[in-house]
């Protein structure tokens, strides 16, 4: 054909309406299926009850403690780099995040534009440069950790409060202590002896009473007096609400979402069960802890008063994502029979803190 002379028209080939340049909306539409699946808004710390997880509580990251630890920092970052798309493991935190998030994914159902639902923070000391390998784990699990606070080798301690946090879990024993010291909720978190499947549909979280949900009052009276002296105080002081303990205030966020299914009719189908689980006998000293808990406007599903009966068999049979205590001959206990175990530094049964700290790695937390 020479330049110039008029074309023939062409039959269209099959399909070819289809393959035209979308419109604008359409096109959005296109390349959105194309993208990852879309991830709810994060909803505002100052409204959200806000978990902050430390990297070592969340994933698994042993072989790199150790790097750190024998090698040094220099090392330890090369290591994460080299292997920054490798996944990490899940780590003790893990089971609980997960449940957290389901528990989200009903709230957002039933109250499309609520923001008063978990806002997970990764809150970690690591090097910025760690980062990567931390994000595509994160992906690779798809959990919804929006939220990270890399500090380079410094304390995160001072960013909890910007965070409005509810509670810190660390694998990091000081730095917990250095939470609890600042007034914020917190815990060492340690893994199970054995793994046990957990619910995947219910967050199930299981409190010790005294010096974890109720300050220590009544162990100081155990400590210096014994125990005939405790039942006594406990009868005279039965109506005598107790102080608050450290993590009073994580039971109340869980009261006030519980709440939120409750007022939809929902009381036996929450997803979010709790649990008392005290060493106290219920005749002699069990009234004044469910009192005490009346006082505050609070609850837990079930109360369990063991009389100082070992734990470990009865949590064993809630399997709960996390059981907090404030001893840790209760803390083994409950890792020997498979439950994850969170140890609250707080009240007389503590050791005397170490004057000299060891050496901590970036990812210690």
């Amino acid at each position: 054909m020479e330049p110039g002379e008029p074309q023939e028209p062409r039959e269209p080939r099959p399909g070819a309406e289809n393959a035209a340049v979308p419109r604008w909306e359409e096109a959005k539409t296109f390349y959105d299926n194309l993208s990852p699946k879309k991830k709810p808004k994060s909803p505002k710390p100052q409204n959200a009850v806000t978990i902050a997880v430390s990297s070592r509580a969340l994933f698994r990251m042993d072989e790199e403690q150790r790097i750190f630890t024998e090698q040094g920092v220099e090392e330890y970052v090369r290591y994460q780099l080299e292997h920054e798309n490798e996944p990490f493991s899940p780590g003790p935190a893990f089971p609980f995040v997960k449940a957290l998030e389901a528990v989200n994914k009903r709230l957002r159902e039933l109250y499309p534009e609520s923001e008063d639902i978990f806002d997970i923070v990764l809150m970690t000391n690591n090097h910025a440069q760690v980062g990567v390998r931390l994000i595509n784990s994160i992906n690779h699990y798809d959990l919804f950790i929006e939220r990270f606070c890399m500090t380079g080798g410094n304390s995160p301690i001072c960013y909890l409060k910007a965070y409005h946090t509810n509670l810190y879990l660390s694998a990091d024993a000081e730095k917990v202590r250095e939470a609890i010291d600042e007034g914020i909720a917190a815990a060492t978190i340690f893994s199970p002896s054995r793994d046990v499947a957990v619910s995947q549909s219910q967050l199930r979280v299981a409190f010790d009473g005294d010096a974890v949900l109720f300050s220590d009052e009544s162990e100081r009276i155990v400590k210096a007096h014994g125990l005939d002296r405790f039942f006594e105080h406990e009868k005279a002081h039965e109506n005598k609400p107790l102080a608050q303990g450290p993590l009073k205030g994580f039971l109340e966020a869980l009261g006030r979402l519980q709440k939120k299914f409750y007022s939809k009719g929902l009381r036996l189908e929450c997803p979010i069960r709790t649990y008392l689980v005290t060493a106290r006998s219920a005749a002699s000293s069990g009234a004044r802890a469910l009192k005490t808990l009346r006082s505050w406007g609070l609850e837990t599903d079930e109360a369990l008063f063991l009389a100082g009966a070992p734990k470990g068999p009865l949590l064993e049979k809630i399997r709960p994502h996390i059981f907090f205590d404030d001893q840790m001959f209760h803390v083994a206990g409950a890792q020997e029979m498979g439950t994850v175990a969170a140890h609250v530094p707080y009240g007389v049964a503590q050791t005397p803190r170490r004057t000299a700290p060891a050496k901590q790695a970036p990812a210690a937390q």
